[in-house]
């Protein structure tokens, strides 16, 4: 049986937030997602900062997938049915359609279905025909491991809010498995080893150099992305395909 340190349920913005920080981190990370992103049925992403004009939902989502790829994130396109405590662990047990995967800590960052998590005796909030996912202010539920991301802990329908909430979560998920982690940060060479301070865990100084040649992969990169993108329609909603067929 597979293995993991985080499995992450969901591989929309806020779950691909948090695997980009698991996978930074070294936890071994998985993303399980079934079908498309809710942004992919999005017109344009008109919000989001960074992007003045906006950005394709479709291309935006492609970057995100890339970025957490690069990471180091591994992805299973699977239905997932059931989450449990493994029998002889404090782990989980992740129940997908294709396998069954171990994993030390899950995040549950799918929208809207939930079910999944029946098996715990976790508070939901219940509004009309949506369930949420009772969180405290770190994106952890009453069950140790366990934990919560975006719109499913009742966060606002939005991207970036999305994105910073999964980040949030994310970065807990770190500090509760690496104790002395300090934060993912990039630095100037020197800028911890030339005030007599070792770099904090997490951390890394880099060259001029290196930060010049980074800098151009990440401009090419781009570059390439805006320049071979082909437009594609938004994806509709479930309901609306039913409607037509």
């Amino acid at each position: 049986m597979t293995r993991y340190d985080v499995v992450i349920v969901g591989g929309g913005v806020a779950g691909l937030s948090a695997a980009i920080f698991t996978a930074r981190a070294d936890l071994d990370t998985l993303v399980v997602n079934d079908g498309v992103p809710i942004l992919y049925r999005n017109a344009i992403l008109e919000n989001f900062p960074g992007f003045p004009v906006g950005i394709d939902s479709r291309l935006f989502s492609l970057m995100l997938e890339e970025q957490a790829e690069r990471a180091g994130c591994a992805r299973l396109d699977a239905t997932v049915s059931d989450v449990r405590r493994a029998d002889e662990s404090d782990g989980f047990s992740v129940v997908t359609d294709e396998e069954t995967i171990d994993a030390e800590r899950v995040v549950a960052a799918s929208w809207s279905d939930s079910d999944y998590l029946d098996g715990f005796s976790l508070d939901f909030e219940q509004s009309g025909s949506k369930r949420f996912v009772s969180v405290d202010d770190a994106g952890r539920t009453g069950v140790d491991g366990l934990y919560a991301a975006g719109r499913l802990a009742e966060q606002y329908h939005q991207a970036i809010v999305s994105a910073g909430d999964g980040s949030k979560v994310g970065i807990t998920v770190v500090q509760d498995a690496i104790p002395d982690f300090y934060h993912d940060w990039v630095a100037p060479e020197g800028y911890f080893t030339n005030r007599d301070r070792d770099v904090p865990v997490g951390c890394e100084e880099i060259s001029e150099d290196e930060r010049q040649r980074r800098a151009r992969r990440a401009h090419n990169r781009l570059r390439k992305y805006v320049e071979e993108w082909e437009d594609e329609t938004p994806v509709p909603h479930p309901s609306f395909v039913e409607k037509m067929e």
